[in-house]
């Protein structure tokens, strides 16, 4: 009888002491599961559709993730952050949304309701697997503090945010950090192999096979588009998310594109003709102040100068319907 009595009473205090930490715990630690949720946390978030979900048990788990902060009234590295993810995407192809999986979230919930993170990914033509996400204020700093992305002291919480990618795979346990303005192909290289540890890799062209069409180049004005640029743009392949530049040197005033491309923010708050037409065009995604100054401006506009048709650029003049939109 004491024997049981003892056991009894062991019993008693496991259960005790048990439900004194489940009554410490928040209900998002009671939530998490999983040693992976224990540091994550579970914490809710709200996507563009308006559905809940859990950081960890919803968007971690068993995924390779790219992660980014953002906020929609964002007038600088934000517009290209998400240009350039949008490139990463078509790289990905259908594997987004598959195994690999896009979250920009939002430092400013205030603002950025579900529909306005609805429009905002529309502009940048997300696609599926591509999840732009709100919740609380308090919510979103937690994670921001986890993924090691949270503003320092001496910093403003939401124009001093980090431009960094955090980039992880779960299952493997790798995580890194890049630059969110980097090769759009090395960070689908990043995310597709080498944090898998190359279990999805597909062999492709050699060396030799190759084409040199993206090589590095030490021209000034061919590594401004290519890395600053080229997210939005292209030369005589079409109009994307901004306009096709070819010929822009040819219909443009010089001093007022060099303007424009130094400080593309000043330009349309003046309310300028031509910056509210392409502003309207392109649905209202405004071209980010990438901090360029005079030099950078002429070494970018002799290369699209060079990169168009000489031909076809003159023939269009600069006071046509077509010049005004371009």
């Amino acid at each position: 009888m004491q024997g049981k009595k003892a056991v009894t009473t062991t019993v008693l205090a496991i259960i005790t002491i048990a439900v004194g930490v489940l009554l410490m715990l928040s209900p998002t630690d009671m939530n998490a599961s999983g040693p992976g949720a224990a540091y994550f946390t579970n914490t809710p978030l709200v996507t563009q559709d308006g559905n809940t979900v859990h950081f960890y048990d919803d968007l971690i788990k068993g995924k390779s993730v790219v992660i980014n902060f953002i906020y929609t009234e964002c007038g600088d590295s934000c517009p290209l952050e998400t240009a350039k993810l949008a490139q990463v995407q078509r790289l990905l192809g259908d594997r987004v949304g598959k195994d690999i999986f896009f979250y920009s979230i939002s430092i400013d919930p205030k603002r950025d309701s579900p529909q306005m993170l609805k429009a905002y990914a529309k502009k940048f033509h997300a696609g599926p697997g591509w999840f732009f996400l709100t919740g609380k204020k308090e919510d979103i700093e937690l994670v921001r503090r986890k993924l090691g992305q949270a503003a320092a002291a001496d910093q403003n919480q939401l124009t001093d945010h980090s431009t960094s990618l955090v980039i992880g795979d779960e299952p493997t346990g790798q995580w890194m950090r890049d630059s969110s303005m980097d090769d759009a192909r090395y960070i689908a290289t990043m995310v597709s192999d080498w944090l898998s540890s190359w279990r999805n890799h597909k062999g492709g062209q050699s060396y030799e096979q190759a084409g040199r069409s993206d090589a590095p180049s030490t021209d000034r004005g061919t590594y401004l588009f290519k890395s600053r640029c080229a997210a939005c743009h292209t030369v005589g392949g079409g109009d994307s998310i901004g306009p096709d530049l070819r010929g822009v040197t040819a219909v443009r005033d010089h001093q007022w594109l060099s303007r424009f491309i130094q400080t593309p923010d000043k330009v349309l708050a003046e309310r300028d003709p031509i910056a509210t037409a392409l502003l309207k065009k392109y649905n209202g995604v405004t071209m980010p102040n990438l901090r360029l100054g005079k030099v950078d401006a002429e070494a970018l506009m002799e290369y699209l100068r060079k990169g168009s048709n000489p031909d076809q650029a003159s023939a269009a003049p600069a006071t046509s319907a077509k010049s005004r939109n371009r």
